[in-house]
């Protein structure tokens, strides 16, 4: 008589098939956690890059410039503990392009070179550069985001030669 059970060989081969199906899920299931964790703390760093450029706005919109500290640096408390928040701001660097105005054809004359001297000058104290540096502390190492801003003062006039302070500008 004869047994209608499976044998050994069909038991372990079925073994094999389940093993091999429940290791390709777990890998995608991984993947996917891993994916998703990725894309919520991208998700976080934005809002909270936002919200910090959007206080730092409000707080030194229509300020002079001069009031705005070189540096500063604090966290978001317990909500956020992983989470700290570094600003720096300095002066706009304007480039020199003195170099290309002499360059041309027949050079640049005195007025043109003492213009725009003047120009890279009032800009550059007249603009801001205030970076913002969102730092997530949760792994291995510190990652850091970061988003720049640029604060102007309108009210500066231009200091042009030969013309009296306060016709040019405004």
């Amino acid at each position: 008589m004869r047994n209608k059970g499976f044998t050994l060989i069909e038991t372990v081969l079925a073994m094999v098939i389940l093993s091999t199906g429940l290791l390709l899920l777990v890998n995608s299931w991984g993947g996917s956690f891993l994916f998703t964790r990725k894309a919520q703390q991208a998700t976080e760093v934005a809002a909270l890059l936002e919200r910090k450029m959007a206080e730092i706005e409000i707080q030194y919109s229509g300020k002079p410039l001069d009031s705005i500290p070189e540096e500063q640096e604090d966290d978001f408390g317990d909500q956020y503990s992983q989470y700290s928040w570094k600003m720096e701001s300095k002066e706009f660097e304007v480039p020199d392009i003195s170099a290309t105005l002499t360059a041309k054809e027949g050079g640049a004359d005195e007025l043109s070179l003492m213009m725009m001297k003047t120009l890279t000058q009032h800009l550059s104290k007249t603009i801001k550069e205030v970076k913002v540096t969102i730092i997530f502390k949760g792994g291995k190492k510190p990652i850091n985001f970061s988003a720049t801003q640029y604060f102007v003062d309108f009210d500066k006039d231009i200091p042009m030669p030969g013309m009296p302070t306060g016709s040019v500008g405004k």
